[in-house]
């Protein structure tokens, strides 16, 4: 006879699963005001938490602790509202934080706990004036399966195991990609040295000297849906510039916003360069014709004089150099300054010679780049679903 028992059936081996209201097993509190003044006058060992989740929570440490042991913790109030951690040893958490201590750790286990509330608290989350809300009195409430002791040890024992395999796929991933940037750069600097390019021999050119065109675009009136709607003209942003090639933009343009704007053409394959805001310095090659706002320099390359994606290659390599010419509280840069950058120019042959050594170690970079939050977004799913699978009482 087939058996359909599932893995948690099994686990329990026909025992029974008592519920009880949080407030029955655990007595709950919140934290107090900690102030950035208050961190930075006290530093010391022990952390503190508030309602991030960036870093686990902790924005500092300091020199004393309110709780010690094995709690767990929520974020009350705000955007993560809801969320949980597992806490342990001596720390402190700040008011927008509740604490979760157990009455009887022969009844219940901490990390049991901590893993169904994982799941269960956000379904208790409220907005309150619009602010994301999960307090006490709405904590206290929710149901808590209790299986036995032996069966809880088992659940977390395979949980626990889920999430160091999946933290160990993400750390993994992240240091080969890290590696491979530093492969990148450490070539990519030898390679545009002058002492290496000496041996081939070059001449210090401009980008204006090098270039059939150098222009800028523009921006439709924002306010003008018929600019926007319905749009078929790629319109690129300085955000979207970004140390890769573009094959297309978040926001397209119509015809008729091409006619009543600066923004123009620009033909596939120019080096282009942000001038303003948050990416200045950073650099593109645009793989299909599009247009661009005003904070874009788009370099059309004389192909007879420099390869293209050597001078992209070589303007990303001085791209903390090509930021610091920047004036302003945003320190932009203007078509002027990108004229007037010096660039090493060998034979055409050594161009592309040095580009397809560059263009393979970019590659790799860009595969592991691509693939890495798919890798930790399928890791992630994988871990859900069998705790939720693990943890499905009902």
């Amino acid at each position: 006879m087939k058996n359909n028992r599932t893995f948690l059936e099994k686990l329990l081996d026909g025992a029974e699963v008592e519920w009880k209201p949080l407030i029955k097993v655990a007595s709950l509190t919140r934290g107090r005001v900690i102030s950035k003044e208050y961190l930075a006058n006290n530093l010391g060992d022990y952390p503190v938490y508030s309602s991030q989740t960036v870093n686990n929570g902790e924005i500092g440490k300091i020199n004393s602790f309110d709780f010690d042991g094995e709690f767990v913790s929520w974020t009350t109030d705000g955007a993560n509202a809801g969320t949980v951690f597992y806490r342990s040893g001596k720390f402190s958490i700040t008011n927008v934080c509740g604490l979760i201590k157990i009455q009887n750790n022969l009844e219940l286990n901490y990390k049991f706990l901590f893993y169904w509330l994982s799941i269960e608290a956000k379904n208790h989350v409220y907005s309150g004036m619009g602010n994301p809300k999960l307090m006490s009195h709405q904590m206290e409430k929710i149901l808590i399966p209790i299986p036995p002791l032996s069966v809880q040890t088992e659940i977390v024992k395979i949980l626990d195991a889920l999430t160091a395999l999946t933290s160990e796929l993400t750390s993994e991933l992240t240091s080969e990609l890290i590696l491979r940037q530093k492969q990148y750069e450490y070539y990519r600097e030898k390679l545009l040295s002058e002492e290496e390019l000496g041996k081939v021999g070059f001449e210090w050119k401009t980008i204006d000297e090098i270039s059939k065109k150098i222009s800028s675009g523009g921006t439709p009136t924002t306010s003008n849906n018929g600019y926007y709607d319905n749009g078929t003209i790629p319109w690129l942003r300085t955000q979207e510039v970004d140390f890769k090639e573009i094959w297309d933009t978040n926001i397209k343009i119509t015809e008729d916003a091409l006619n009543n704007s600066s923004a123009k053409w620009i033909p596939a394959n120019c080096v282009i360069v942000a001038m303003y805001g948050a990416t200045v310095g950073k650099t593109a090659i645009n793989k299909i014709p599009l247009t661009t706002n005003q904070a874009c320099a788009n370099i059309e390359i004389n192909d007879k004089l420099a390869c293209y994606r050597y001078i992209f290659h070589y303007l990303t390599s001085k791209y903390e150099y090509i930021k610091s010419l920047g004036s302003g509280s945003q320190t932009n840069i203007n078509a002027q300054i990108i004229k007037k950058l010096k660039v090493p120019v060998p034979p055409i042959e050594e161009q592309h010679r040095i580009v397809s050594i560059l263009d393979k170690f970019e590659t790799l970079t860009n595969s592991i780049t691509e693939g890495l939050p798919l890798a930790i977004e399928q890791s992630q799913k994988r871990y859900e679903y069998y705790r939720e699978l693990l943890l499905n009482f009902s």
